[in-house]
């Protein structure tokens, strides 16, 4: 899947990868082939130059904006708690760095993202398309969903929300799935949300996070 040619091979960089996958493996991801997705993308790519030597540190990292790449692990809990197979269509709130879209399309999926902030879809759009990622973008609120291509098996909101929003859960397709962090500006509790059928929904809680926060109609006012 990836453009090879891009830099993205670098040998120092691989071999830092599979040891942060080790790392995440040890602190619990189950999932052979979440942790084999992180395992092929190059995380050093969606960062700037300065701060590659990072990159496959396992913390959250600036992007531009007020806005981060999420912290591999985190990245790694979301994706493992969507229960992705190959194939399904996806949705992504949040598009920042691409890095989380990268990882889905690893994963086989069909992907959509939204991301708010023109600079970063544009920037996220070019290092995606350069790697010969196939996505689907929109820049806009991300709250809203992208109801044009609902319903989805899987959404995974990357910022925390004040509640769950209640357009992302309209737009689940039958037994998909919504993984969204809910809580207050210090900290989110990770939810993930199940259409069982129409109008009936399983609710799961997980593990504390934190996360900058969803702005947008539906979630905090900027």
């Amino acid at each position: 899947m990836l453009n090879w040619g891009s830099g993205a091979n670098n040998p120092k960089y691989k071999r830092r990868r599979r040891q942060l996958v080790e790392k995440l493996a040890k602190k619990g991801i189950q999932d052979e082939a979440v942790l084999e997705a992180l395992n092929m993308v190059p995380r050093h790519m969606f960062l700037d130059t300065a701060l590659r030597d990072r990159a496959y540190k396992d913390t959250a990292l600036p992007i531009g904006k007020e806005q981060t790449i999420s912290q591999p692990f985190t990245v790694a809990s979301q994706t493992e708690l969507l229960q992705l197979m190959p194939g399904e269509k996806v949705l992504e709130i949040g598009t920042g760095s691409g890095y989380q879209a990268a990882v889905l399309c690893e994963l086989g999926a069909e992907v959509y993202t939204i991301e708010r902030h023109k600079k970063l879809y544009e920037r996220a759009r070019s290092i995606l398309g350069e790697l010969g990622y196939s996505v689907r973008f929109k820049l806009g609120d991300g709250t809203l969903g992208w109801s044009a291509y609902a319903p989805y098996d899987a959404i995974v909101v990357t910022a925390g929300a004040p509640s769950i929003p209640e357009d992302l859960v309209e737009q689940l397709n039958i037994n998909g799935r919504l993984v969204v962090p809910v809580g207050d500006d210090n900290r989110q509790e990770m939810v993930r949300i199940t259409k069982i059928r129409e109008n009936e929904f399983e609710e799961e809680r997980f593990s504390n996070f934190k996360f900058v926060p969803l702005i947008g109609k539906k979630g905090w006012k900027e």
